[in-house]
């Protein structure tokens, strides 16, 4: 088992505070299914660095993990064709 952090931003034009909490507890439910999910931190709505799909602020979640080291490369998967997601990162603590 390897320690990773993942930080995921969520779009937060039309979505509102139920909509944003779903997707983390989607996320949440997909790393305790796969791994031993160490701590969530929600640092909340942020102003982007760019735009991105013509929005300036995301809403950003870092999630701290411990797994297998295949499952990183599923989590970005899942986060790539998940809606609502603008990026995900998972790096190797």
């Amino acid at each position: 088992m390897t320690k990773y952090e993942a930080i995921v931003v969520l779009s937060v034009n039309n979505k509102t505070d139920e909509d944003l909490q779903s997707l983390v507890e989607k996320f949440k439910a997909l790393i305790e299914k796969n791994g031993t999910l160490e701590s969530v931190d929600e640092w909340g709505k942020r102003k982007l660095a760019y735009l991105i799909n013509d929005e300036a602020e995301g809403y950003y979640v870092l999630f701290n993990l411990e797994c297998e080291p295949a499952f990183p490369a599923e989590f970005q998967r899942v986060a790539g064709i998940t809606d609502g997601v603008l990026r995900s990162i998972v790096v190797k603590k």
